[in-house]
């Protein structure tokens, strides 16, 4: 038997420790919340150790854990082997002292709430060290303001209420509920959480980008919070009790994950996922697992997995339950649990593997472009921001077939088309992969051989979606972008992209729009111009 002790021990005697182990050996009837013996046997310890002790305690009355506190509260472990899923509880009870007459905590409620503990009881000490009033409490499967229900104050002889039945009876109304608000197969149900300490509007717009990327993933955003602070927490982003209430919330409207609009460090990652029963991930796995679903060749995956692997191996934390609900993706897409529960070494022989794959990609473009070059053609390069309409200019400019649909990363993989120009100019266009605000590092240097094609570029074609309220901000990460790959020297043509949808006499800015071609990519009565003016800048190029 495991008779590990969770929690504080320093400074016990050894009978006493060794009296605190031995509560493993106990177990209660189910339909006691506790044994009036075993209640009595944790108030005379804790009297001994002016201490807390707690007891986790399974449907079949067996003792599962036993945590020692401090005077003031205890901490309850992560427990792998009992982990809550929407519309069920944990399959666990807590059962501790309190050293003094007091009702349930906010802590004791916070706990039962979050974990989705079966009950939470508190055993109140006397004066004399005697067992005092018991407070106890469950969860309420209706949405009201307060997710509990706390029991009126009884004593260790009032402790058999048939609570198995009683527990049974809460998960049977829990799935009901929950039933009716289920995602469909292979979706998720996301609350959506940053804080930020500055522009709460450049939050806002993340915040909605974060959405579509949610869409496109296939998560059913339930709902958002951006909290403004002074300082970001460093373990739990917008603190412990903030996160507390907005989990609460979450479960609440039955969200099935958390998704930060940010990227969480290694040590965020551990605290909130050992905080929080529920899958979390951040933007930059959002992300990944987008570019993994949309991946089609074998380069791409690659990249993808190269990228993903990459993320993840400073958050590989041995024995840390963090990992089973951060890895695998939305829907299981990506490296997979399977693969991150290896070691460090073996993630590392991985990522070796891939980048000499890339690198042997690499060398095979290189050949494609030398004889490219050889045909001496001028070389236009596509670019912007993702779901800008980069696909369906070079569709329409071109008479082609590639993927264009309105999401998010449509397309991963480059593609190469040529076009002939009215006075017989012909030059190779290309089309790249969306570039997206705090585009993760990984991904850039995943894709490095993928966005090495722009550099061979004689031409940028910048493409802007007007009719996107955020269209400044667009044209920025995209510029930033090409500023740290080194290719803000190659010429730019600015296209505004999706007339169609805009009324450009509501434009303020049209000293910008004068600045580049007005299209609409899907019609090719519009590209005159475009066209017009690319074979101009292609002829002076090729003259001087």
């Amino acid at each position: 038997m495991n008779k590990h002790v969770h929690g504080n021990l320093a400074g016990l005697r050894n009978t006493q420790v060794k009296r605190i182990e031995n509560l493993y050996s106990l177990k209660s009837p189910p339909e006691y919340i506790i044994s009036p013996d075993i209640a009595a046997e944790l108030v005379q310890i804790s009297h001994d150790i002016r201490r807390q002790i707690g007891l986790l305690v399974d449907r079949n009355g067996k003792i599962a854990c036993v945590i020692a506190g401090d005077p003031h509260g205890i901490v309850i472990p992560v427990t792998p082997d009992h982990m809550a899923v929407p519309g069920r509880l944990k399959g666990l009870r807590c059962i501790h002292t309190h050293l003094k007459d007091e009702p349930l905590t906010r802590d004791d409620l916070t706990d039962l709430a979050l974990l989705r503990l079966d009950y939470i009881t508190a055993i109140c000490l006397t004066p004399e060290g005697k067992p005092g009033h018991v407070y106890s409490g469950h969860v309420l499967p209706d949405e009201t303001k307060d997710p509990y229900q706390v029991l009126p104050a009884a004593t260790i002889f009032d402790l058999d209420i048939d609570c198995l039945s009683r527990i049974m009876a809460l998960e049977a109304e829990l799935s009901r509920k929950n039933a009716l608000y289920r995602p469909a197969s292979g979706r998720e149900n996301a609350f959506l959480i940053n804080a930020v300490t500055q522009d709460t509007r450049e939050a806002a717009a993340s915040m909605e980008e974060l959405k579509e990327l949610c869409k496109t993933s296939r998560i059913t955003v339930i709902g958002t919070a951006v909290q403004r602070r002074k300082l970001i927490d460093p373990k739990f982003v917008v603190g412990k009790g903030n996160l507390s209430s907005l989990v609460i919330t979450a479960i609440q409207n039955h969200a099935t994950m958390l998704v930060f609009d940010r990227e969480l460090s290694p040590s965020q990652i551990r605290s909130i996922t050992d905080f929080v029963e529920m899958k979390v991930i951040d933007r930059t796995q959002l992300i990944l697992d987008i570019f993994a679903k949309q991946a089609k060749s074998r380069e791409g995956k690659f990249q993808v997995e190269l990228a993903q692997l990459e993320y993840l191996l400073p958050r590989l934390i041995t024995k840390n339950t963090a990992m089973s609900r951060l890895t695998g993706g939305i829907g299981g897409r990506g490296p997979g649990e399977t693969k991150l529960e290896i070691n460090r070494r073996r993630v590392r022989d991985r990522i070796t593997r891939l980048k000499k794959e890339i690198v042997k990609i690499r060398k095979q473009r290189h050949q494609q472009k030398a004889k490219r070059r050889q045909k001496n053609l001028p070389v236009i390069s596509i670019v912007g921001y993702t779901n800008a309409g980069k696909s369906t200019l070079l569709n329409t400019l071109t008479q082609s077939d590639i993927i264009a649909a309105n999401r998010l990363f449509a397309t991963l993989d480059p593609s190469s088309r040529r076009l002939r120009f009215p006075r017989d100019t012909e030059v190779i266009i290309t089309d790249t992969v969306g570039f997206i605000q705090n585009l993760p590092k990984e991904l850039l240097e995943a894709f490095h051989a993928t966005l090495e094609e722009l550099a061979e570029a004689d031409i940028i074609l910048h493409v802007i979606d007007i009719s996107n309220p955020r269209y400044m901000q667009q044209k920025k990460s995209v510029e930033k972008i090409l500023k740290q790959l080194d290719l803000d020297k190659i010429p730019v043509l600015y296209v505004f992209n999706k007339l169609d949808l805009v009324n450009l006499s509501d434009f303020d800015d049209k000293w910008l729009l004068n600045q580049g071609v007005c299209v609409s990519a899907c019609r090719k009565q519009t590209l005159t111009v475009l066209v017009d003016k690319l074979e101009s800048m292609v002829t002076l190029q090729h003259s001087s």
